[in-house]
């Protein structure tokens, strides 16, 4: 590639940078794949471990292992997790700088939309559990009329 100064740019410091270069970076800044690539070279590099040594781990081709690092493709979570026991790490490593598993964030509680729903505790529940025995014992054509005389009832 030639490097002409009209495909160049000024940074604050004075310097001027090919927009080539700088695309080239933002791409890899914006880029997940380029995060859980360079975190994965850079674990296998702390634990010494070659390419090769991975695949034997998990049974996945070096040069996919290649191409994870580099940021040509995106492991689906299966393969994430075979990295993760290959490197001999939890799965959050893989995405978490920090000794300690970051702290989750302090989240008030929520009700479960169904215990709000009607039969879902006390006399209600018992209620409906003997009508569901009950229904299961009537043949279908019965279910049918009793179902179609609910919903009738219901409409009023």
């Amino acid at each position: 590639m030639r490097v002409t100064w009209l495909n160049l740019r000024p940074l604050s410091h004075g310097l001027a940078v090919p927009l080539q270069v700088l695309a080239f970076y933002t791409r890899q800044w914006n880029n997940p794949a380029m995060i859980i690539g360079d975190r994965l070279r850079e674990l296998r590099e702390q634990k010494k471990l070659s390419q090769g040594d991975i695949e034997k781990r998990t049974g996945l081709f070096r040069c996919y292992v290649s191409r994870v690092e580099n940021g040509h493709t995106v492991p689906a979570i299966e393969t994430i997790e075979k990295f993760a026991r290959a490197l001999e790490v939890p799965v959050y490593q893989l995405f978490y700088d920090g000794d300690e598993p970051p702290k989750l964030p302090n989240l008030p509680k929520r009700k479960p939309s169904d215990e709000d729903a009607w039969g879902s505790t006390g006399k209600d529940a018992r209620y409906l559990g003997k009508l569901r025995r009950l229904l299961g014992k009537s043949d279908e054509q019965d279910r049918k009329l009793i179902l179609n005389m609910a919903q009738k009832m219901a409409r009023r």
